[in-house]
C-alpha cells in the first residue's frame, strides 16, 4: 500500500466500523422480516417491507445481506419447456441439397 492509501484507510476507519455496525443491525432486521414470512419473503418483499416501516434502504443492499446471512426467498415460478421433440419423427428432409463438409 502506498502511503496515501495508508492514510485514507486510517482516515476512513469509523465509516467502516459505523457501517458494518449499521449493516448489522439491518441483517438484524432483515432476519425478523424473513422470519415473520416464514422463509418466503425475497429481496423485494423485504425491501417494500422496511421501506414500509419508514426505513431508507435499497435492494441491492438487502440483496447483499441476505447472501451474506444465507438467506433467500422462494421462488414460485417454474421454467416452462416449450418444446417437447418427438425422437421418432422424421427429420425434415433437405430439398436445396446442402452440403456443409469442409473441402
Amino acid at each position: 500500500m502506498g502511503g496515501s492509501q495508508v492514510y485514507y484507510w486510517r482516515r476512513t476507519a469509523a465509516d467502516r466500523a459505523a457501517r458494518q455496525k449499521a449493516d448489522t443491525q439491518l441483517a438484524a432486521r432483515v432476519r425478523a422480516v424473513h422470519r415473520e414470512s416464514d422463509g418466503t419473503y425475497g429481496v423485494p418483499r423485504i425491501t417494500a417491507e422496511l421501506c414500509g416501516d419508514g426505513e431508507r434502504v435499497n435492494h441491492k443492499r438487502i440483496a447483499r445481506g441476505m447472501r451474506s446471512i444465507g438467506l433467500a426467498g422462494v421462488r414460485l415460478r417454474r421454467r416452462h419447456r416449450t418444446t417437447i421433440t418427438d425422437p421418432a419423427s422424421a427429420k425434415a428432409p433437405d430439398l436445396i441439397g446442402r452440403d456443409f463438409h469442409r473441402e
